[in-house]
């Protein structure tokens, strides 16, 4: 039996997905070997990565001016990648604070730039999105770097900020979870494992006129217009990764795309933010109402006492990885494209059952 998997990432994947995956898991497609067995550049992994290129620039309404990059190293080596090919010759880049990841990109980018922090929500435990009014920002930045979605502190812009620079975004825990206008960024990156496939492989989405400004002693792999030049394939990609990635897309497509996505992902918070804000108390959330993440919910109990039988009395029930992030405690729920909402009734129907034996 399979459980309900809220885990923040590597995140629940379709269940259609991993069949159709075990399924071909020792011969695709009558071949006689697994994904995992080809070469990456023979005939019919090119195929499977050009078809997963196709499916996601088809999801989200890729302009034909951006490259698609399937990349290795995860959203974080992005951190360094972003300011190693976006600087252009300039020696400043402008960064808005809104949790733990987008700290981590500011500091990371400090190796290779002048990090201009504009806006910063840390004083307050990153509760809330600054209003852009109160934005400084720089007229000289190479780019202007934000995270659309904070993985652990659960806050969410419900807009894409209007600035001058191109615009850059870590849409690593809500790409593909709703509609999104590529053209607004100059390049939009994402790890998988929330909402995209496994773990190991990131997706990069650029403008074409950003290519080819790599500071000086950047490595070759690190080399966005390399890897457009080359397909994604300067060296061995995590081919599996790719092909699941893949079949995520094709699921997507299945499901009627992002707007129904959106659709349902909105029902899926609501009655989980519904729950926590009519328990009188006993279950609070921490984050602003206007930039509650629709992707990660934290949220605490009124008595942190109860966090551990919360959390066992849970997974006794099938309900998993409902712990929140060790750098802030309380409790989690993600609900990325793969939870299904039957899995968010029966955590919601859950909580109100324990708020009665425990209230």
């Amino acid at each position: 039996m399979r459980v309900y998997n809220f885990c923040a990432g590597p995140a629940a994947l379709p269940q259609s997905v991993l069949t159709e995956a075990q399924r071909e898991l020792l011969s695709w497609k009558g071949k006689g070997m697994s994904v995992m067995e080809m070469s990456h550049r023979g005939h019919d992994f090119v195929a499977i990565a050009a078809a997963a290129e196709a499916d996601l620039r088809d999801l989200l309404g890729v302009p034909a001016n951006y490259r698609v990059l399937f990349l290795q190293g995860g959203a974080s080596l992005q951190f360094a990648q972003v300011p190693m090919n976006l600087l252009r010759g300039k020696a400043k880049a402008d960064y808005v604070l809104t949790g733990m990841w987008s700290a981590k990109a500011a500091a990371e980018a400090r190796k290779y730039a002048e990090v201009h922090v504009v806006a910063s929500d840390e004083a307050h435990g990153y509760r809330t999105v600054p209003a852009f009014d109160t934005w400084n920002l720089s007229t000289d930045a190479a780019y202007v770097h934000y995270t659309p979605n904070e993985t652990i502190h659960g806050v969410q812009f419900n807009y894409i900020p209007e600035v001058d620079a191109p615009l850059v975004g870590d849409f690593s825990s809500c790409l593909l979870s709703e509609p999104l206008d590529i053209s607004r960024f100059g390049l939009i990156y994402a790890g998988a494992q929330k909402n995209i496939g496994p773990a190991g492989i990131v997706v990069v989405i650029v403008r074409e006129d950003l290519l080819g400004h790599t500071l000086a002693g950047t490595p070759s792999m690190l080399d966005y217009k390399l890897a457009a030049d080359q397909g994604s394939m300067v060296n061995t990609p995590p081919t599996f990764s790719w092909y699941l990635s893949g079949l995520v897309f094709k699921w997507l497509k299945n499901q009627g795309g992002l707007p129904a996505m959106a659709a349902i992902n909105q029902r899926k918070a609501a009655k989980l933010y519904a729950q926590i804000d009519s328990s009188g108390g006993f279950y609070q959330s921490p984050v602003s109402k206007t930039y509650r993440s629709l992707m990660n919910v934290p949220f605490t109990l009124m008595n942190p006492d109860l966090d551990a039988v919360f959390l066992k009395d849970a997974e006794a029930q099938g309900l998993v990885n409902l712990a929140g992030h060790r750098s802030v405690g309380g409790m989690r729920a993600s609900l990325y494209n793969a939870v299904p909402e039957e899995a968010v009734d029966a955590l919601v129907s859950y909580m109100q059952d324990f708020m009665k034996r425990m209230g």
